[in-house]
């Protein structure tokens, strides 16, 4: 009888928890009211609309799943996207930030740096490293779940990120607040000729892309920051002392992912059976290299502009 009347108060009190929640967060802007994560429809998007990129879909996928199962992680998720142009970097971003947050790139709680407007001075590096730091510190404090997005790291002051590196460990302390629950994306073009050259190789030797595995870059984009000054990473230990969780390659898109592209957008415009336009805008892009044609030079990121020429 007892455990009847327990089974009983927990559900009694897990509903009137749940009407009392619901309707402080219609009046509340909250962490705990913005952060819903939903893990299957992240993992659908990224299999559904990002497209060409299974080392991306599988690596974001199973990090971001088993770091949120885990209450009490022992360091930060710290993912590294690198890349050409138009190849879904930004998407995938979004995509996070809508399936972590229901106000997705408009929450309060997710915080994109964008250098050229962030950080536009190099000779103010000391200034911008000390408005990082109490930025990053207060936005923890408000949120522990707090998602940080560095996009264009090629164009970063070399020393700006570098104040990050005790939040992106496991031994720093934020009072108030458990900082190893943040999520932090840094978004580069940096190590995009290596991934490229290996796609090349596989095309070139008839090998399915599918066939390249996560484990055949990882190094190989770390060494490409190491080597190059300009990656925002630079003036810091973030890579050489093994910050970044997981390194996140994505491929060149052939003309195939290109149309792909112009589908979903023509769709989203009611115009799912203009194949022509399918067709016209996947044959007027630019191709590399010279003589195959395999990928294209932009990604998908001309996509819209070719659309409204051949509409």
């Amino acid at each position: 009888m007892l455990l009847v009347w327990a089974v009983f108060y927990l559900q009694f009190f897990n509903t009137v928890h749940g009407v009392f929640k619901e309707l402080y967060c219609t009046i509340a802007d909250t962490c705990e009211c913005d952060y819903k994560p939903n893990i299957r429809d992240l993992e659908w998007d990224l299999y559904t609309n990002l497209y060409g990129q299974h080392l991306a879909q599988d690596i974001v996928s199973e990090e971001v799943k088993n770091f949120l199962a885990n209450n009490n992680p022992d360091r930060p998720l710290v993912l590294s996207l690198h890349g050409g142009s138009g190849t879904g970097k930004t998407l995938l971003s979004s995509m996070l930030a809508s399936h972590l947050y229901t106000s997705a790139m408009s929450s309060s709680y997710v915080h994109q740096f964008i250098p050229t407007l962030h950080f536009p001075a190099p000779e103010r590096v000391n200034e911008y490293r000390v408005e990082l730091k109490a930025w990053v510190e207060g936005n923890l404090t408000a949120c522990a779940r707090s998602v940080f997005i560095f996009d264009e790291m090629e164009r970063m002051p070399a020393g700006v990120v570098g104040v990050l590196e005790p939040f992106l460990g496991p031994s720093h302390v934020v009072f108030q607040t458990n900082y190893r629950k943040a999520l932090y994306l840094f978004i580069s073009t940096t190590g995009e000729e290596v991934i490229n050259m290996m796609a090349l190789e596989y095309r070139r030797e008839g090998r399915d892309r599918e066939e390249i595995r996560a484990s055949d870059l990882q190094q190989a984009i770390a060494q490409a920051i190491s080597k190059t000054n300009s990656t925002g990473f630079s003036g810091s230990s973030i890579i050489e002392e093994g910050l970044v969780t997981r390194f996140v390659p994505f491929l060149p898109l052939c003309r195939r992912h290109v149309e792909r592209c112009t589908r979903h957008q023509l769709c989203q415009q009611g115009m799912c059976g203009r194949s022509d336009v399918v067709e016209a805008v996947g044959g007027d892009m630019h191709y590399t290299p010279l003589q195959e044609q395999y990928f294209s030079t932009t990604g998908c990121k001309a996509v819209p502009a070719k659309i409204n020429l051949f509409l």
